[in-house]
C-alpha cells in the first residue's frame, strides 16, 4: 500500500494508445477522485 507522500516507480501497460513522452504530467483517477499523480520519466517500448 502506497501512503500519501510516498514515492514509488512502477511500470504501466496503457489499454488505448496515446502520444506521451518523457516528462509529461499524468494522474491516475478511481471513481471520479485522483488517487495519484506523477511524471513519466522512460518509455519501455
Amino acid at each position: 500500500m502506497v501512503m500519501p507522500g510516498d514515492n514509488i516507480e512502477m511500470n504501466v501497460e496503457l489499454i488505448h494508445p496515446i502520444a506521451i513522452e518523457n516528462g509529461t504530467k499524468f494522474s491516475i483517477r478511481e471513481g471520479g477522485r485522483t488517487v495519484g499523480a506523477g511524471n513519466v520519466i522512460e518509455i519501455i517500448a
